[in-house]
């Protein structure tokens, strides 16, 4: 399990919601403020002339979702205003989602120094190092850094708020003087507290894959929602005025481990309005109970939810010198998004062909021919048998990396961009036998083995060329 990824999941965090484009935009800025009219008005025929007798879709805490209140953020939000804003934004997202809230949600609004505070976490040494192979493995992360402090620098910048289902309680991060709160990053978090009260939000797959796959009919739900609100707030609502500073915290961002991470929220919210049109907002409910299986589900949809993934196993055939992590599982799946990723770095993909033909509500689209036709893989990190720290020299590191394709040609297709792309224009590895290479230099120094047999492609990676028989033999 990623355990560090499924720590933000569980938390279903808002990542650079409502702006234009994240932080660390590789081109120009695009627009990802694609408006969309929707949610039914349960109560637009008819009106109470004080509060209904009972809860009802549209009415909160005293507040109908069309009455208005009096809101000013200038000089930051008093106790009076908080409840009055949160009141009848709880009744604006069950209009626009069509979902009753069963209790109301306190909020809590903090400094991003606070947030950055509060979000250092230890990771367990062990499982940090497993996990550094993983996305090492992707070439997304090198041996001179961890994937923990790519992570802390990357949501420290990024996070506009979060939905605790543990602590049952909203945390809005603001980056002015004074407690402000953006309505699209409020109406984000309060679809997640009533996902969470409807259906549940607790526990977490254990996989990348999986993580990111559930994450994105989570997050895409929430995102579909905040943008519909947005859409009413352009067209007949009247709304509080979002604060001048809401969008990116700004900070250090990589941005192809960014592009990982913000799959869900990028491919979710075109994954779910195709779930809206097959069956309405019953057909998003019922998905809850059969959460997407893969990345490659939320990216096409039309997959969704007969074509699942299958369980790839590597065999262990290591020598005595090398051992597997003492992790459960001892194998992570990271998918078609994150092999997208790994390519859209390297270059083994046009950079440009992230903002064609993006979903009806996606910013980005994460499609090409050398990552579509995923079916599985299996990552399995390797270390020293003698090392029994994590504090070893991280370059005495390998894995086993093995990816299984729709057809030969995915495979093939697969292969080449690895190695001839990746590899050797963007590694500059050279050739070291048989469909065996040499990186010499750079974060991703080692000597690296890639087989094609059919539909399946393994890649093994060792510090030297000779190592790499002991910690996966050539069958």
């Amino acid at each position: 399990m990623n355990s560090r990824l499924a720590a933000v999941f569980s938390a279903v965090l808002l990542v650079v919601a409502g702006c234009a484009a994240p932080v660390a935009d590789p081109d120009a800025a695009g627009d990802d403020s694609d408006a969309a009219v929707g949610g039914a008005d349960p109560a637009a025929d008819w009106s109470w002339p004080d509060d209904p007798p009972t809860d009802r879709l549209g009415w909160e805490n005293g507040y109908w979702y069309n009455e208005s209140i009096a809101v000013d953020q200038s000089d930051g939000l008093n106790d009076s205003e908080m409840e009055a804003f949160v009141a009848r934004t709880m009744a604006r997202v069950e209009v626009v989602r069509e979902l009753e809230f069963e209790e109301s949600v306190p909020v809590e609004v903090v400094s991003r120094a606070e947030y950055r505070n509060e979000s250092d976490e230890s990771t367990d040494p062990v499982h940090g190092d497993w996990n550094d192979q993983v996305w090492e493995a992707l070439l997304l992360v090198g041996e001179d850094r961890t994937i923990d402090e790519v992570f802390d620098e990357l949501y420290g910048g990024v996070v506009l708020g979060y939905y605790s289902p543990a602590e049952d309680r909203i945390v809005v991060v603001s980056d002015d003087a004074q407690p402000t709160i953006d309505r699209q990053t409020l109406a984000h978090e309060l679809v997640h507290a009533a996902q969470d009260q409807q259906f549940g939000l607790g526990g977490s797959p254990s996989t990348q894959d999986a993580q990111l796959a559930h994450s994105g009919l989570v997050e895409g739900d929430a995102r579909y929602v905040d943008r519909l609100y947005e859409a009413r707030c352009a067209d007949d609502w009247d709304c509080v005025s979002r604060p001048s500073s809401s969008g990116s915290g700004g900070g250090a961002v990589d941005y192809p481990v960014f592009l990982v991470i913000y799959t869900p929220y990028s491919e979710g919210p075109t994954f779910v309005s195709d779930l809206r049109e097959r069956g309405g907002w019953a057909a998003v409910d019922d998905a809850y109970a059969d959460r997407p299986a893969s990345t490659e589900q939320v990216l096409h949809p039309n997959r969704y939810p007969d074509e699942r993934p299958v369980e790839v196993t590597v065999e262990d055939r290591s020598s005595a010198a090398w051992t597997r992590y003492d992790t459960d599982p001892v194998a992570d799946a990271v998918g078609e998004a994150s092999v997208f990723a790994t390519f859209w770095k390297h270059r083994a993909v046009d950079r440009a062909s992230l903002r064609q033909d993006p979903g009806a509500y996606s910013p980005y689209n994460y499609t090409a021919d050398p990552s579509e036709g995923w079916v599985g893989d299996a990552v399995v990190p390797y270390r020293p048998a003698s090392d029994e720290t994590s504090e070893a020299n991280p370059h005495e590191r390998g894995y086993v990396w093995r990816t299984v394709w729709d057809t030969e040609t995915d495979a093939e297709q697969f292969e080449r961009a690895y190695v001839n792309d990746t590899l050797r224009l963007s590694l500059n590895a050279s050739d070291a036998g048989e469909n065996t290479y040499r990186v010499d230099d750079g974060p991703f120094a080692d000597a690296y083995r890639v087989t094609r047999e059919g539909d399946t492609v393994t890649v093994v990676n060792a510090p030297t060329v000779e190592q790499l028989d002991e910690v996966h033999q050539r069958s």
